[in-house]
């Protein structure tokens, strides 16, 4: 099978507004890109200017870019509502407002975490984001999809498996509102995926039903070994990941169409148009 040309691009700023981070996507030649909607360190609820977002969902219908947005690092959807209401209310909030946002953009969705829990029972801690989600999507009619990254394990072992993603998934009351995102160096350390030698992950993936839940993969190196449990990121083909792991990624069938998003450093000039070359000619290699 030949790859497809790729959707790939990086995490942009949205300093010059949603419409601008657009601009500098359409600027690098880049086909999606990714933003954080609002201050990547609060759970607050944005007055967003749907102006400026109308603008954005127009240039890249213009452009044939796709969007999607990235929560705020505080959110955790494995929050317990008994024990921090508080805080269930914040995140729910900030969650909905954030969903409100990508929608407004005619982004994919948002990504969020998976989710930690070190209060007791893991148990309790998956009964926590299926409550969470449900919450946050309670009379949800959008298209923007609540997109649940896996995680590396430094955390701990919560939303470090296949299995896991795909369970709480069917568990939730709109299970089509829920999509993945596979972050290849979270895979990676936490050993979900080993890399270019591991044959067996795309065939697990399907038995478990997890590609058709794929909405983007965040497309970053490691730093580290696989199985390191360490979430450092290196730009693709830098670090222990490599070349032939991604070409193997990259030519897989289930991802073709998905949009791809860098998080890691970017080049010389300040922008991820390297990395996107460098892709590109994998892909079509």
């Amino acid at each position: 099978m030949i790859a497809s040309e790729p959707k790939i691009g990086g995490h942009l700023s949205i300093r010059d507004g949603y419409a601008g981070a657009a601009r500098t996507a359409i600027l690098l030649g880049a086909g999606a890109f990714q933003y954080f909607p609002k201050n990547p360190r609060s759970l607050t609820v944005k007055a967003f200017d749907r102006q400026d977002a109308a603008r954005c969902r127009k240039l890249c219908e213009d452009h044939d870019i796709q969007s999607v947005a990235h929560t705020p690092y505080p959110s955790n959807l494995a929050v317990d509502q008994k024990a921090a209401r508080e805080q269930f209310a914040r995140t729910v909030a900030s969650l909905r407002n954030d969903l409100e946002i990508a929608e407004a953009c005619g982004s994919l969705g948002i990504v969020v975490h998976f989710g930690t829990y070190k209060a007791g029972n893991p148990l309790q801690g998956y009964q926590n984001i299926i409550q969470c989600i449900n919450e946050v999507l309670s009379g949800w009619s959008g298209r923007a999809k609540l997109i649940i990254e896996n995680q590396a394990g430094d955390h701990g072992d919560m939303g470090t498996t296949l299995e896991e993603l795909v369970q709480i998934r069917k568990l939730c009351d709109s299970r089509e509102r829920i999509g993945f995102c596979l972050d290849t160096c979270h895979a990676f350390a936490s050993g979900m995926w080993t890399g270019g030698q591991d044959h067996a992950f795309a065939a697990k993936a399907a038995d478990l039903g997890f590609w058709e839940g794929l909405s983007v993969i965040h497309l970053n190196d490691s730093k580290y070994p696989a199985r390191s449990r360490k979430d450092r990121h290196a730009r693709v083909g830098e670090g222990f990941i490599g070349e032939e792991g991604f070409r193997q990624l990259l030519q897989m069938e289930e991802v073709q169409g998905i949009p791809f998003i860098f998080e890691s450093e970017k080049d010389a000039a300040g922008t991820y148009r390297e990395d996107m070359e460098k892709v590109r000619r994998w892909v079509e290699a």
